[in-house]
């Protein structure tokens, strides 16, 4: 079977039997895409550990188009090792379908420094939630969305998608994530307050929880929008874009006077570290988030790991 079949069926498993989304699809396709044309093989067979080497060595001096003092900065090693991870998965797929190539387990990852947090302080916190202070729809729309990032830790996508039929007589609900995993979230009382507030305004019958507000640039809101689909669709829902929510976290992050950039994934770290700081295990924080593994929910503990600020208050300089 030629390489073309191969990575066209290797796409379609990670679609269908992995459950990827096309946003990660595409990004597979793309990184796939270049490695192959750097090699230039049309068998499996003919992927080496030279060719990968020689691969990793020509990304390692390729520019990022960005420039600092004048010098273009290169492709940085986490961004390289997303080459590398779709490489290996295509390595992985064809051995499993018996097909001969270079072993997946030769293609070793670059070693990256310890992801950084972009964290905003919990005063500044209290003023973000607190910024949406009318009473008119758009104001109680915005508060509803902000109280509920906090409370549940929802990635931007998940909020995205949640219809207006939740259940706000119980304290959770379910999502569904990345790779269609399904968890359980949880609703505080400020978070249910606001949703109830925002819906009693709600004249609309469209199913999405959270939809476009109709303004203008001066005055108060008008209310919700009729249905306007994307150009060339028939769409005609209200629910609001990520591209959308991301401006309206901005909006009140500049309102309440927060210098840092705050976007929908801050206010994520935020709820993550709230959680350890008032002492939840680690676990449950990785359930609440969604993580497939527990690693990427480490990087919260070097911050928030509260015995050992204890143990340094008790005993240094004594």
């Amino acid at each position: 079977m030629d390489l073309e079949t191969l990575k066209r069926q290797f796409f379609e498993h990670l679609e269908i039997e992995k459950g990827r989304s096309l946003k990660t699809v595409e990004n597979y396709e793309h990184y796939l895409a270049r490695f192959l044309a750097f090699a230039k093989v049309s068998d499996p067979k003919d992927i080496t550990d030279d060719m990968v080497r020689e691969f990793r060595l020509w990304l390692n001096r390729q520019t990022s188009g960005i420039k600092i003092g004048g010098r273009a900065e290169t492709l940085k090693k986490k961004t390289q090792n997303y080459y590398l991870i779709a490489l290996r998965s295509f390595l992985k797929y064809l051995r499993k379908c018996g097909i001969d190539s270079l072993s997946p387990e030769r293609i070793d990852l670059a070693k990256v420094a310890e992801r950084d947090l972009d964290l905003i302080s919990e005063t500044d916190l209290k003023r973000l939630l607190s910024a949406p202070d009318g009473d008119d729809i758009k104001s109680l729309r915005d508060r509803a969305i902000l109280e509920l990032f906090f409370s549940t830790g929802l990635r931007l996508s998940e909020l995205c998608s949640l219809s207006r039929d939740l259940d706000l007589n119980k304290d959770e609900f379910s999502i569904r994530g990345k790779g269609e995993k399904v968890r359980v979230v949880f609703l505080s009382d400020p978070a249910k307050d606001a949703i109830r507030a925002y819906l009693k305004k709600r004249t609309d019958m469209d199913d999405a929880l959270f939809v476009r507000i109709e303004t203008t640039r001066q005055g108060p809101p008008l209310g919700i929008q009729k249905g306007r689909g994307l150009a060339g669709t028939a769409d005609s829902s209200l629910r609001l874009t990520p591209r959308s929510v991301e401006r309206i976290v901005k909006y009140y992050a500049t309102k309440a006077g927060i210098s840092k950039k705050v976007t929908p994934h801050i206010i994520r770290h935020s709820f993550a570290t709230d959680l350890l700081q008032n002492g939840a295990d680690i676990r449950s924080v990785q359930m609440m988030l969604g993580h497939s593994n527990i690693a990427t929910t480490q990087i919260y503990t070097h911050i928030t790991d509260k015995q050992l600020r204890d143990v340094h208050k008790k005993f240094h300089s004594k």
